[in-house]
């Protein structure tokens, strides 16, 4: 597999380069800036592009620029961006991107054997996450999801609220009591903190939580 590495790092891009030749692929170019690796990957046209999320002048996503670029321009390169840190829309701007796309942390790199897993599996047209960014995305959900105070059958009971049925409709529809729904209602508007202001209106701000949690 023909590659080329992008990092402003001397030393990390010469150690990368030479971790990639002892494992097999063929770098076939350097790069130390964005400019640089958009002129490499246009002459080379390798499989595979290795590049730094952030190279100079700025440090902020040149990197993510060129593989945008490059996606563009050469559809058939596959892609793994490094970065130091989870950086959540950048990554999931990058990963949106299609196939043959890779987003990991550079401490990754260290696990040789599950990096070049990693690059080999990128270049065979699978796209890679790095297990820290999935983590990140699992717990920005959770802290943003009003409903995941909620049970499973109160979810279910929620969403018949928001179809218009009343406490005997839903009943009907989940084969329990008028009762029984009773409670799983007042355990919804408890849970989801919504005002004392009379049931009705309440039931009504239950189904805009709802709607806007979908």
């Amino acid at each position: 597999m023909r590659v080329v590495v992008a990092d402003d790092d001397v030393l990390l891009r010469e150690g990368l380069a030479s971790l990639l030749e002892r494992s097999g692929f063929d770098v076939v170019g350097q790069a130390g800036d964005a400019n640089q690796l958009l002129a490499l990957t246009r002459e080379k046209t390798p499989d595979l592009v290795v590049a730094d999320i952030r190279m100079p002048p700025t440090h902020t996503t040149e990197g993510l620029d060129a593989a945008r670029t490059i996606r563009e321009e050469l559809p058939e390169v596959a892609i793994l961006v490094l970065s130091a840190h989870v950086d959540v829309e950048h990554a999931m701007e990058l990963l949106a991107s299609g196939r043959s796309i890779g987003y990991l942390l550079k401490d990754r790199v260290t696990d040789v054997a599950g990096f070049i897993d990693s690059l080999e599996r990128i270049g065979n047209g699978a796209s890679v996450v790095d297990p820290a960014l999935v983590q990140e995305l699992v717990s920005a959900r959770r802290r943003d999801d009003p409903l995941a105070v909620l049970s499973t059958r109160e979810r279910e009971v929620l969403e018949l609220m928001a179809e218009g049925r009343s406490n005997a409709g839903i009943a009907q529809r989940i084969w329990v009591t008028e009762g029984t729904v009773e409670k799983h209602v007042r355990s919804i508007l408890m849970k989801l903190d919504l005002p004392e202001t009379g049931d009705d209106h309440r039931r009504v701000l239950a189904v805009i939580t709802f709607l806007e949690a979908r």
